[in-house]
């Protein structure tokens, strides 16, 4: 059973209470419930796994409190909302280091610190293997710009907030100790350290030209799909219209790997996945000119349900491919 079967089974099983309060349950980054006529409240999971999602041998304890955090916000900003609060739960095993705790907790407290959010709770346990953290965060935003993945329309222009792939090229260098430091000093951040668009989220769901929005966290190709299948769509990705990263390339050559299955269907990208009409790209420009960030229209969506990528060599025999869900899934076995 593949990861999306998965959690379409439990949704399939959850016995949910009609409540006027409910917005949004299973099937977005968030839920969202009525916090008042005018707000929402907006409540996101993640558990992190040793071993699965970080390797302690080379992941600075203070760096990966920051990016348990980050990883949790992220999903308060593909909404467009404002992190509030937060609960941590942490697992340890018999023996643990005081010190690699302490170093870990002050990574939770810094980025706690950074998006303005306050931990307000959690719970400490004794884990049989490796390190193990759960944290749920919750955000609050007006209940007119809450974005959605289920809003995109056909003809809709396909938008991404930064460069793709950087956070698995950064994990396959430090996988094979390659060294580099300054040199890739990006690509190693992109994965150690990683930081939710919250800024930009807020932005974008405030312009009212945005129709559907979620991050980037599996992978490019794996989450555009559940887009897709929220909205009842599907997309076309253009190769040569993804972000260009001289410093992707450098490490793809230096690992004699190719890129382009990084920008893919790398994951933990963190940045914003977004769909508006061809006609606000004026507006978007717009609302980017100040701040600096840049927007890459990476495809568009179609009446279809897969999401293909159009490669940029015209001879190819099969320019076109089906890419759907070719991102990170916990139990996908190959």
């Amino acid at each position: 059973m593949k990861e999306r079967d998965l959690i379409a089974a439990i949704q399939a099983r959850a016995s949910v209470t009609e409540s006027p309060s409910l917005l949004c349950g299973i099937g977005d980054d968030c839920a969202v419930t009525r916090k008042d006529d005018n707000e929402v409240l907006l409540y996101s999971i993640d558990t992190l796994v040793e071993s699965v999602h970080f390797d302690r041998s080379f992941h600075p304890p203070e760096l990966l409190g920051k990016k348990a955090v980050s990883v949790n916000v992220s999903d308060i900003a593909a909404m467009g909302g404002e992190p509030r609060f937060l609960l941590f739960s942490l697992g340890l095993p018999v023996g643990f280091d005081e010190k690699w705790v302490l170093l870990l907790s002050d990574g939770v407290a810094k980025a706690c610190s950074h998006y303005g959010c306050t931990l307000i709770g959690g719970d400490t346990v004794a884990s049989p293997g490796g390190v193990t953290m759960s944290l749920c965060v919750i955000g609050e935003m007006a209940a007119e710009q809450v974005l959605y993945r289920h809003g995109a329309r056909a003809g809709d222009m396909i938008y991404v907030s930064g460069l793709l792939g950087r956070a698995a090229a950064g994990l396959e260098l430090l996988k094979r100790d390659m060294g580099h430091v300054d040199r890739f000093a990006e690509l190693y951040q992109a994965h150690l350290d990683p930081r939710a668009r919250v800024g930009l989220g807020k932005k974008l769901a405030a312009s009212g030209v945005v129709h559907a929005m979620m991050d980037l966290s599996d992978g490019l190709a794996t989450d555009l799909a559940h887009l897709c299948g929220r909205s009842g769509l599907g997309a076309v990705v253009y190769q040569d219209k993804l972000p260009e990263d001289p410093l992707l390339e450098q490490a793809a050559k230096l690992l004699k790997q190719e890129s382009l299955p990084w920008k893919i269907s790398g994951g933990e990208d963190y940045e914003l996945l977004f769909t508006v009409p061809s006609h606000a790209t004026k507006k978007l420009q717009e609302l980017v000119a100040e701040s600096g960030d840049i927007l890459y229209p990476v495809g568009t969506m179609t009446t279809g349900k897969e999401v293909t990528l159009v490669r940029d060599d015209p001879s190819l025999q099969d320019r076109e491919v089906p890419v759907s869900f070719h991102g990170f899934d916990h139990f996908n076995k190959g």
